[in-house]
């Protein structure tokens, strides 16, 4: 099942707005031509409807998987210094690239008790370049993952790119989602990180190339 997201009511229902204007003067002109600015105004309003879509999924049955926070690929598995509460020192962290055909709702990847929320201003560096992750945009939420019999900390950073100047993150502190529910979106080209501890109980299964799908493929396993 697809539908689009409210984050982007604005976008895509002035997109609508144009097309169906657009639309209503090739109808009125008629002949070929006509038809030509038909079909470009379907086509306009396709192509914005389908970034700001959002795709029914269901997460693993597997209780133990924490499952990607967005669409795109893999650009780094890597140990990092993390310093949000409610847990700083190493990190790992799972860094995903979205390009503009991609996916763009951000989903929990686990169930999730925010804790805290932060915002750094920054630039607008191409979410592919290395030094994005430090220097541009970005909202990070910080929290506790919840499991029976337990709980460990976990953040989700959203960054803006070159193109992606627009993050929607509504939720505060106290905010709870289950694994795979929309939290927000990134609009356009971006990067969205995770990260948790490093801990013997986190079996890592995503690799750099690996093209993930939000709320369904699993990139960590924790250990009971």
């Amino acid at each position: 099942m697809m539908t689009l997201t409210h984050y982007g009511f604005r976008e895509w229902g002035t997109a609508l707005l144009m097309a169906m204007l657009i639309f209503a003067f090739g109808w009125f002109i008629g002949g070929v031509f006509g038809w030509v600015i038909c079909v470009f105004a379907a086509v306009l309003w396709l192509a914005v409807a389908l970034f700001f879509r959002n795709p029914k999924r269901t997460a693993p049955d597997d209780g133990t998987l924490l499952v990607s926070p967005a669409d795109g690929v893999v650009r780094d598995v890597d140990e990092v210094d993390f310093a949000m509460p409610p847990f700083s020192g190493r990190a790992l962290r799972i860094g995903i690239f979205l390009s503009v055909l991609d996916v763009h709702v951000n989903r929990a990847p686990f169930a999730w008790r925010i804790v805290e929320k932060f915002y750094k201003a920054g630039r607008f560096l191409d979410a592919r370049d290395p030094k994005c992750a430090s220097e541009n945009e970005a909202m990070t939420l910080s929290g506790f993952a919840e499991y029976d019999g337990g709980e460990f900390p976990m953040a989700v950073r959203q960054i803006s790119g070159a193109i992606a100047r627009r993050i929607v993150c509504p939720p505060e502190a106290g905010a709870k989602f289950e694994r795979g529910e929309v939290y927000g979106m990134i609009k356009f080209g971006s990067r969205t990180e995770l990260y948790i501890p490093i801990d013997a109980k986190f079996e890592v299964l995503a690799a750099p190339g690996d093209r993930v799908r939000g709320g369904v493929t699993p990139l960590v396993k924790v250990k009971r």
